[in-house]
């Protein structure tokens, strides 16, 4: 197991319904994380100091989920020199559109990287792919992800066995 956690960090806690796939990735590659609820807008304070103090805390990733203005990601690479995963959410009329613009419009100098609105399990992917950089038992685990989803994609295709040519 890696000595690094991940954080991830949601706006509100209605975001958990898609928040929670994350956690499932992570736990099922073994990367220990936690979980918590801070805002940009409404307690920036707390955020802030999270932020600040997330390396000496073992984290080696954040994760940031939020919606509509989706400031998090951005508020908390600012406070941090830690890689950050933005994960826009659909929590408007706009569908999540709001969220990835808001999150992947970083400013030169400080970077989110941003995934597909409610791609909750590629943020995840992404934060084990950050800390396996430096740990080669997670890599070998993100190999083996891998390799089990080409076989699957495989098992599909011998499934349907030609029979959609015309």
């Amino acid at each position: 197991m890696t000595a690094k956690k991940v954080a991830v960090i949601m706006g509100s806690d209605s975001d958990y319904p898609v928040v929670k796939k994350a956690e499932a990735v992570l736990a099922s590659f073994g990367v220990p994380f936690e979980t918590r609820v801070m805002s940009a807008h409404r307690s920036p304070a707390r955020a802030s100091e999270f932020a600040r103090a997330a390396r000496a805390g073992c984290f080696g990733v954040i994760v940031a989920a939020a919606g509509k203005a989706a400031h998090l990601a951005g508020f908390l690479a600012a406070h941090t020199t830690l890689p950050v995963v933005g994960l826009p959410l659909k929590a408007s009329a706009l569908e999540g559109l709001d969220a990835l613009l808001a999150t992947v419009q970083m400013p030169a100098g400080i970077p989110v990287a941003t995934v597909a609105i409610d791609g909750a399990e590629n943020a995840a992917l992404l934060a084990v792919q950050i800390l396996a950089v430096s740990d080669s038992a997670l890599a070998d685990k993100l190999q083996k992800h891998r390799e089990d989803m080409a076989e699957s994609v495989a098992q599909k295709d011998a499934a349907f066995g030609g029979s959609r040519v015309q």
